[in-house]
């Protein structure tokens, strides 16, 4: 079912912890060769480029900030010198960088959450779709969060971010199909990951209670949303481009 990934060339934000690490290890199990992005865990990246070149596949390291516009703008001409092309591009990097109620919400706080999780992925999939037109196509695959249904007041600037997000993968992806160039998001539901604890004004109180909202009666895993984003940029997504993929239990 996922044989088209073997020999893909995928680059991968965020990708040494929680989804994006899931992610990054699927993808190399099925062959992928693997760009791991990542801010500052030297340690965690190196563990991982590891255990995937242990697999027999090719990984490369690609450290830096997505706020440092010279990370952000270098990242995929440095990845196609090293790997030859971009076949996937994964925006899985984003942040939350404190929940905050929107009236006392300070502009800078806003500014970096744009930033990383709205500017970031679009001069990114922006590079990334200008050598696919010219290649055959390929696949970008942003993740979003489904908070964008629900739109809490203490995390309105982050939500804005993501549904900012999932408006530019309609955008490239009606632009790009005319070139095979497949653009789609996962919206995550609650994901069990260390984000949410590090992010100043976390009430492990309240998260219990998000949780138990959940339909499906837990929260997920990171393995879940790997596997969607497994599917969207194999063969079997090959008729899906421009659609919102929740993965989110039912919320």
């Amino acid at each position: 079912m996922f044989e088209s990934i073997n020999n893909k060339k995928v680059l991968l934000t965020g990708a040494t912890s929680g989804i994006g690490l899931e992610i990054a290890k699927l993808f190399a199990a099925h062959g992928a060769s693997v760009g791991i992005h990542y801010r500052e865990n030297d340690f965690t990246a190196k563990l991982l480029l590891n255990e995937i070149q242990d697999l027999g596949v090719q990984a490369e390291l690609f450290k830096g900030d997505l706020l440092d516009t010279s990370v952000r703008d270098g990242l995929v001409s440095s990845f196609i010198e090293r790997f030859g092309c971009i076949d996937v591009l994964v925006n899985n990097a984003g942040a939350c960088f404190d929940y905050q109620h929107f009236s006392t919400l300070k502009e800078d706080s806003w500014d970096k959450t744009f930033a990383l999780n709205t500017k970031a992925p679009f001069c990114l999939s922006r590079d990334a779709f200008n050598f696919m037109k010219n290649h055959d196509g390929g696949v970008i695959i942003n993740i979003t969060t489904v908070a964008v249904k629900y739109v809490g007041a203490s995390s309105l600037h982050y939500t804005a971010s993501k549904a900012a997000l999932d408006t530019l993968t309609r955008g490239f992806a009606r632009e790009g199909a005319k070139d095979h160039i497949r653009v789609n998001s996962i919206r995550c539901g609650v994901i069990e990951t260390a984000m949410h604890s590090k992010i100043p004004g976390y009430d492990p109180e309240n998260f219990k209670k998000r949780v138990d909202m959940i339909p499906i009666g837990h929260a997920g895993k990171p393995i879940d949303v790997a596997r969607m984003a497994l599917f969207l940029a194999s063969e079997s997504g090959e008729f899906i481009t421009g659609e919102c993929f929740s993965v989110a239990g039912g919320d």
